[in-house]
């Protein structure tokens, strides 16, 4: 089989429950892995893979025994993947890039597939506003911060990062509509980016929407991978287009402004 598809994913937030269980949504993410990786030639993973993650040096979270070797089959057999860090598992260091042969961003970055320019990256923090997690995200990200919570045993460090997850996911939900070009952060952002470099399309993370939107000067798009809570979608790239796609959910809805998207 010719493996000539990219394929793009984010927000599996494995460890807390969603429509299933967990452990269910891993098995459930191995099957689509099994049925994507034959004919792939690359894999982003961007962002919030898992719902809490803190690399100590010798330790890793419990779980996600699955998903990790499913991952290293893949890479063993020579398919691309790359990881990038979202605001549940920014810390992630270099498990991935040393025991999965993984590399991981921390960034957007800009990459050139089949001809066509894609700004790829979780989408936290981009665009205007949301200036409280801005500031929380440099906190998280400074080292002596990060060297402080590795001095916590991590029976006690887990367990007060999987608390402080929940209260946050509670008390900023994602909306659960397409509120509009002006009113999307993300969107916003692209254009913005437009107005100095050009690019076929953006992909993010984060909004836990499944969009897809033609920008302002009618050419580009700005796609949102959404999420596996309860949408289970994901974008795939077959060399000449990009289109958005559900895996094991009928009722996946596509927002935006494209001609098949539901507002």
């Amino acid at each position: 089989m010719q493996k000539n598809k990219t394929y793009f994913v984010s927000d599996f937030h494995l460890g807390v429950h969603g429509r299933l269980s967990s452990q269910e949504r891993e098995r459930q993410i191995i099957r689509w892995l099994n049925l994507i990786w034959q004919d792939a030639s690359a894999i982003y993973l961007v962002g919030d893979v898992f719902d809490f993650w803190f690399e100590y040096k010798t330790v890793v979270p419990k779980g996600y025994v699955r998903i990790l070797g499913k991952l290293a089959e893949i890479r063993d057999a020579g398919v691309d993947v790359f990881f990038f860090t979202g605001n549940h598992d920014m810390w992630i260091f270099q498990y991935f890039e040393k025991e999965l042969g993984i590399p991981t961003y921390r960034a957007p970055i800009v990459r050139e597939i089949g001809g066509k320019k894609f700004v790829i990256g979780h989408g936290d923090g981009l665009g205007p506003g949301d200036h409280g997690y801005k500031l929380v995200k440099k906190i998280f990200a400074n080292r002596l911060c990060q060297w402080c919570f590795e001095r916590i045993h991590p029976n006690l460090g887990v367990g007060l990062a999987n608390f402080w997850s929940g209260r946050s996911r509670k008390s900023n939900p994602s909306p659960k509509k397409f509120l509009g070009a002006e009113k999307e952060w993300l969107i916003t952002y692209a254009n913005d980016y437009l107005e100095e470099k050009y690019a076929d399309y953006f992909i993010f993370g984060h909004r836990h929407l499944p969009i897809d939107y033609t920008l302002k000067n009618a050419k580009s798009r700005y796609i949102n991978l959404g999420e596996w809570l309860n949408y289970n979608s994901y974008a795939v790239f077959d060399g000449t287009d990009i289109a958005l796609k559900f895996f094991e959910n009928d009722a996946g809805k596509i927002f935006g402004n494209a001609s098949y998207s539901e507002i």
